[in-house]
């Protein structure tokens, strides 16, 4: 019998302590849902510098607010917060937190804009194309153009920076390179030279981020470097128009036409 008595108040006690469990959390989700944790505030900050260069703040909010995201301080979703903020304009990625009582800061890594890329998007430093107004660069921005078939993002940028490390001490830079569908790569410069270099021998390899194969495309471009000042000095104040690069032992170049200036 005593035993028995030992089990009855055993279960009633656990009874007794899950009831009160139970109220507290009731309590703990009532005082939850009291308005006065709604979150009445958004704080947007740069993530990694002292302000914005493109990210305009208005619209950022405007995004968040025609999303109309729910829950309040301890119930919204940060996941879902941050995935809405990173649709708006000129932003690459978010980090977001609860401030207490009722405040959300997002702070913001933009997007850094290293050439235009295709028809009508933009490429960062990262190698990621993005979607933004081009309308909101700088003036004085001189971005290059690049453009290549679907994925080709970061092989495209590694080949720009090549041809840029290349051609700098010429002082000359690379205004635009196009990959084909065939991975073949064309190159315009500063001085109005274009550069046919034939198919990349990255797009032969299985690795198509261009690490393997990569000296014979840096050979060729490295014969033209090496033998452009030589070359300007014979030609004098001719124009060359273009150069293929595609010869193992050389390079052909075409001249640009001659002007003739008549006097009577």
């Amino acid at each position: 019998m005593l035993n028995d008595a030992r089990l009855v108040n055993f279960f009633a006690n656990t009874l007794a302590l899950l009831a009160l469990l139970a109220m507290v959390a009731g309590v703990i989700v009532w005082v939850a849902q009291r308005p006065f944790f709604a979150i009445s505030r958004i704080q947007i900050e740069p993530l990694d510098a002292e302000e914005f260069n493109y990210v305009s703040v208005p619209s950022v909010q405007a995004t968040v607010a025609g999303r109309r995201l729910t829950g309040n301080f301890f119930a919204i979703d940060l996941d879902d917060v941050r995935s809405v903020i990173e649709t708006a304009p000129w932003v690459r990625r978010t980090q977001v937190r609860r401030v207490w009582p009722d405040t959300l800061l997002v702070q913001i890594e933009e997007q850094q804009p290293l050439a235009l890329w295709n028809e009508d998007q933009m490429i960062n430093t990262w190698g990621e194309a993005f979607s933004a107004n081009q309308g909101e660069l700088p003036d004085d921005a001189h971005l290059p153009q690049l453009s290549g078939p679907a994925n080709s993002e970061q092989l495209v940028v590694q080949r720009y920076a090549e041809l840029a490390r290349w051609f700098a001490p010429l002082s000359l830079s690379v205004t635009e390179v196009a990959l084909s569908p065939r991975y073949a790569w064309d190159v315009a410069l500063s001085n109005g030279v274009t550069l046919n270099l034939g198919r990349d021998p990255a797009a032969d390899a299985a690795d198509l981020q261009g690490r393997s194969g990569a000296l014979p495309f840096a050979a060729r471009i490295e014969s033209f470097v090496q033998a452009w000042p030589v070359l300007a000095q014979r030609l004098g104040h001719r124009q060359i128009s273009s150069a293929d690069l595609r010869y193992p032992n050389g390079f052909a170049i075409t001249m640009a036409p001659v002007s003739s200036n008549t006097s009577e």
